[in-house]
C-alpha cells in the first residue's frame, strides 16, 4: 500500500474543517495532509526529537509528549476526531490510551497492523514469526511491542464501550470490507464513545 493512498483512505474518515490530534504522528505527513487537504487543524503529538523537528519543518504544530503518560493535558471532547496511526502496537498502555482518545476526541480513528492476515498466518503455522510489509521487523527487533488483530479490536472496542462508526482493512492501497481480518495487512477503525 502506498503511503498517499492509505493518507487518502483514512482522511476521508476526518470530516473537512475537522480540529484533530494525531498521537504517534512521527514526521507530521498526515497532520500536513489533513491541513492541505481537507483544512483541518490541531496538534501532533511524538515523541522522537528528529520526528518533533520534520513537524516543525511542515509547519505541523507538535507537542513533544510520551504517550505513556497519558493525555492528562488535554480536556474531554477537546478534538473532533484523534488518530492513532501505527501507534497502538506501540504503546505500553494501548487499552488506557484508547480510552483517552475516546475521552479527548467526539471520534478516534485507529489503524494497526492486522496479525491475523493471511501471509502472517502462513509464517506462524511454518513454526516463523512473520514479517511483511507491514511488520517488518524480525521478532528480536521489532519496536511492536503488542500484536493484535482486526477481530481482537473488535472486542476491545465493545469491553470498553465504544461504538465502532466503521471498520475496514487496508491492502495494497484499497479498502478491504469482505473478509478484512483474513485479507487486509492493516486494520482501521473508526469509533466514538458509546
Amino acid at each position: 500500500m502506498t503511503e498517499r493512498a492509505a493518507m487518502q483512505a483514512l482522511a476521508r474518515l476526518v470530516p473537512p474543517g475537522s480540529r484533530v490530534l494525531d498521537l504517534g504522528c512521527g514526521d507530521g505527513a498526515m497532520l500536513d495532509y489533513l491541513q492541505r487537504e481537507r483544512g483541518c487543524s490541531g496538534y501532533g503529538v511524538e515523541i522522537a526529537d528528529a520526528n518533533v523537528l520534520a513537524c516543525v519543518q511542515r509547519g505541523v504544530d507538535v507537542i513533544q509528549l510520551n504517550l505513556d503518560e497519558g493525555l492528562a493535558l488535554f480536556e474531554d471532547n477537546s478534538f473532533d476526531v484523534v488518530l492513532q496511526i501505527d501507534t497502538l502496537q506501540h504503546l505500553r498502555n494501548a487499552e488506557v490510551m484508547l480510552r483517552e482518545t475516546a475521552r479527548v476526541g467526539r471520534t478516534g480513528v485507529v489503524a494497526f497492523p492486522n496479525f491475523a492476515h493471511w501471509p502472517n498466518r502462513l509464517s506462524v503455522l511454518r513454526g516463523r514469526m512473520p514479517v511483511t510489509r507491514r511488520l517488518p521487523y524480525q521478532w528480536y527487533d521489532t519496536p511492536n511491542i503488542r500484536v493484535g488483530t482486526y477481530k481482537d479490536f473488535e472486542v476491545l472496542a465493545t469491553k470498553n464501550r465504544l461504538r465502532i462508526l466503521d471498520s475496514f482493512g487496508l491492502q495494497d492501497g484499497r479498502e478491504v470490507r469482505w473478509l478484512p481480518n483474513a485479507l487486509a495487512g492493516t486494520a482501521v477503525f473508526h469509533f466514538e464513545h458509546a
